[in-house]
Parts: C-alpha cells; sequence; structure tokens
C-alpha cells in the first residue's frame, strides 16, 4: 500500500473491505474470516473510528500471533501480507476460494462497514453462493482508465464527503476493490464509466408514467442509460414528478409531503440496485407510477436461500461492490435494515406496506394513497390562507409596534382566540417578540 492509497482509506473510512483497529486484539480474527467469507480485504492496526492514527507497532511477536491466528481458522487463511506501513500496521486477508471460513467464534462475514457473525441460514445461503465469481466482481478486459470519468469520480467523493487532493482514478478504484492488478471490474464500470453500456449493454434504468391502473396507456417515459448513481438520482426525480404531494404547516415552515415516504421509495430503489443481476442481458431496472400503486421491479430474483418471508432478518446481497459504493454515499444502511425502513415508514404514513413478489424478477408494490384532487386542492387552499394570514401579521407589527390585538381582528378578520393563537406561534418560532408589560408594551419583528 502506498501513501496516496493509505490516506485515501483513511478520508474514506471503513468500509467492505476496510477495518480499522485502534489496538491489537485477538478478535480480529473474526475481520480476517469475515474478509475472506466476502471479498477479502484490509485491517489498519493503529487506527480508531475516525481514522485518525493512534499508531501500532509491528514486532515479530504480534507478527506471529497474527500468522498464527489465520492459520488455527478453518480451513486455513493465508494472508497476502502482515507489514508495517508508516505508523499503522496493515494486514492484508485475500478473498478466500475454500468457504466458507470459521474461527473458533464462529462463522463471519462483513456486511458494509460491519463484520457480523452468520447465522445458519445465512450460511446455507453462502454455500449456495460460492460456485463462482459474481457478475460484478468480473474483469472487463475491453475497458481502460482513459474511459473513467473524472467528473464521475468527483461527484462520489462530494456524496462519500471525502476530501483528497490529486484525484488518480486508478487509486480511488482500486482502494475501492474496484480493479485488480489494473483491470477494472464491472462493478467499476457501472459507476465510473463514461459509457457504461458500451461495456455493459443491460447497464441502463427505465422510467414509465401509465395511465390508468393497467400496463397500456404510456404517457412519460425515460430510459436513464449512464451510471448507478445517475439512475438513482434520476428515479427520485421522476417519482417526484408523479406522485401527488401536499404542503404541510409546522410551526411556520413548510414541509412537502409525499404520498409515498420518498424515504422508502430511496431505499427501495437503491436495493433494486444493488440487488439486481446485472448478468442478465436484454433486461432493464423498471419504475413503474400507476395511478393506484408504484412498482419497482429488477432483474433476478432473491439469492438461492434467501425467501421473501425472511427478508428484513437476514442480510444478504447480491451485489457487495456496488452495495458498498451506496453506502458510502449514504444512500441506504449500512446495517442492512432497508425491508424494515421500508414498512416502517409506510405505517407512519398510514399507507399499505410494500408488497413484494420474487420469481425470475425481484417487484415491490408500493400502493398509493387513495386522496382526491379535490381533498389535495382543499388543504392547499387552507395552507395558502394560512401563509397569507401570517404575513398580514407580521406587515401589520412592522408598520405599527403597539398594534393591539383587536386591530389585528379587524385587519386579518380573525376572532381574538385566532390572533392569540398565531401570535403565540409567531413569538415561538421566534419571529417576534413583545417588549414590556402586557398592557401599554410592544411588539418587535426579529431580523434574520
Amino acid at each position: 500500500m502506498d501513501y496516496k492509497e493509505l490516506q485515501f482509506f483513511l478520508k474514506e473510512g471503513e468500509g467492505l473491505t476496510v477495518e480499522f483497529k485502534e489496538k491489537y486484539a485477538s478478535r480480529i480474527v473474526e475481520d480476517i474470516v469475515a474478509f475472506a467469507n466476502t471479498k477479502g480485504g484490509r485491517i489498519l492496526l493503529g487506527v480508531n473510528d475516525k481514522g485518525k492514527i493512534t499508531g501500532e507497532k509491528l514486532t515479530n511477536r504480534l507478527k506471529a500471533e497474527i500468522l498464527s491466528l489465520a492459520r488455527d481458522c478453518d480451513p486455513s487463511i493465508v494472508l497476502n501480507k502482515v507489514a508495517q506501513a508508516g505508523d499503522i500496521v496493515l494486514i492484508d486477508v485475500p478473498e478466500g476460494d475454500e468457504k466458507p471460513y470459521s474461527c473458533s467464534a464462529g462463522y463471519f462475514k462483513r456486511l458494509d462497514a460491519v463484520t457480523q457473525k452468520m447465522n445458519r441460514k445465512e450460511l446455507q445461503i453462502l454455500f449456495h453462493d460460492i460456485s463462482g465469481v459474481s457478475f460484478e466482481e468480473k474483469i472487463n478486459r475491453d475497458i481502460t482508465f482513459k474511459e473513467i470519468s473524472m467528473d464521475k469520480i468527483k461527484s462520489f467523493l462530494r456524496e462519500s464527503k471525502t476530501n483528497i487532493g490529486k484525484i488518480e482514478p486508478g487509486v480511488i478504484l482500486k482502494s475501492l476493490n474496484l480493479c485488480k492488478d489494473n483491470l477494472i471490474k464491472n462493478a467499476g464500470i457501472l459507476f465510473f464509466a463514461k459509457n457504461p453500456r458500451k461495456y455493459i449493454l443491460q447497464a441502463q434504468m427505465t422510467l414509465v408514467a401509465f395511465k390508468g391502473k393497467e400496463r397500456i396507456h404510456i404517457y412519460d417515459r425515460q430510459d436513464v442509460q449512464d451510471d448507478l448513481l445517475t439512475q438513482f438520482n434520476e428515479a427520485e426525480l421522476f417519482l417526484k414528478k408523479h406522485l401527488n404531494v401536499r404542503s404541510e404547516i409546522k410551526g411556520f415552515n413548510r414541509a412537502d409531503i409525499y404520498e409515498i415516504p420518498l424515504e422508502a421509495l430511496r431505499e427501495a430503489v437503491a436495493n433494486a440496485i444493488i440487488h439486481r443481476d446485472y448478468s442478465v442481458k436484454g433486461t432493464s431496472l423498471m419504475i413503474e407510477v400507476y395511478d393506484d400503486r408504484v412498482e419497482i421491479v429488477n432483474p433476478g430474483g432473491l439469492p438461492a436461500g434467501l425467501t421473501v418471508q425472511s427478508l428484513g432478518n437476514i442480510s444478504m446481497r447480491r451485489n457487495e461492490l456496488i452495495a458498498d459504493i451506496f453506502a458510502r454515499m449514504d444512500k441506504v444502511e449500512r446495517v442492512g435494515t432497508g425491508i424494515k425502513r421500508m414498512r416502517e415508514a409506510a405505517r407512519k404514513a398510514g399507507i399499505p406496506y410494500p408488497k413484494i413478489i420474487s420469481d425470475s424478477f425481484f417487484r415491490i408494490i408500493f400502493y398509493r394513497h387513495s386522496t382526491s384532487a379535490r381533498e389535495i386542492s382543499s388543504r392547499k387552499t387552507v395552507e395558502k390562507t394560512v401563509e397569507k394570514t401570517v404575513e398580514k401579521i407580521l406587515s401589520a407589527i412592522k408598520e405599527n409596534p403597539r398594534i393591539t390585538a383587536k386591530e389585528l381582528e379587524k385587519i386579518t378578520g380573525l376572532t381574538r382566540r385566532g390572533v392569540e393563537w398565531n401570535l403565540g406561534k409567531l413569538r415561538n418560532a421566534g419571529k417576534i417578540k413583545h417588549i414590556g408589560p402586557d398592557k401599554g408594551g410592544y411588539w418587535e419583528v426579529e431580523r434574520r
């Protein structure tokens, strides 16, 4: 590991293939096993959780202990490297080719930036999934680093809040485990290629809005043939465009409330991108908007051994590298709670839980509110009236700081109780304050 790569690791933080440890402890064998069972990775001893170097010295005794821990795993794990790198100790763990691996504490896997112990069901699924290299991991020999977009790398760094100096595509892709021996993996193409479809034809998302409840009359369609972050962002814009929205006044702030919670839709779109089977050619991830529902459909059903009933209780991902990038950009939670979060958001919004169907495709269906256009229009009218009333009160106080509640009744058309309620809300929100006694004092509009 060279200096530039180390600096990127420290600033980017822990992830699917990176773990920080402030001090050595024998429990690092769990991380070694987890990396060997997942995509491989690096353990940095002498670095705290915030990426600050605290220092660790590699002695002959420490190196022997680490090698012994790995050797005593079942089957034994041969580490790529245990070495001093500046003030830290680097442990480089390869992805194993004899999965699953275990230590005395059990079987472990890596999920984003967390090492988790596997239960029996997860272990069964891992057994199903070790037959070959996943599509995202495969090397694509047709692409070079000249075809990697610097703008897309910069977008990722902004989204992940990583501030580094000079950007070198090779260093960044290597650090994210998106290339190997200077050859780019399919996951790297899907995120950072200038033209992903030049190398992966099925790298696209189709957004469709239908008139009515049937898949017949299309009135809006958009084909997004670009990187995965662009697909995610375009999907959100499309859904906002076609869903009903109402404004809700909370205090003196207005919030847009969509009929289906945006946080649930974002989670569903991100999960569809993460779990899609990109090896299925001639397919597209579909987002379909109907009058009564929204359907998000991605090619590839659930991984072998995973059932619809187990969703939310077991965390297994088809595309670990893609999931890691989305987690680093805070597009999904790192602990695999997506289904539970979607259901909770639906519950709070008072809409049915999303329906999940899985065969050769994975389909999640959100049902829309039955709110009529008349009801939405009526709500908007009330909200506008409240805003105008507030504006009248503030304007009147500016013109006459000693204005009385009775005078405000005439100006606003409100009752005494209505005037007092609005004044109280304005005071609590810090918009106005009253100077002096209740009788004989005056109002002052706060400047922001």
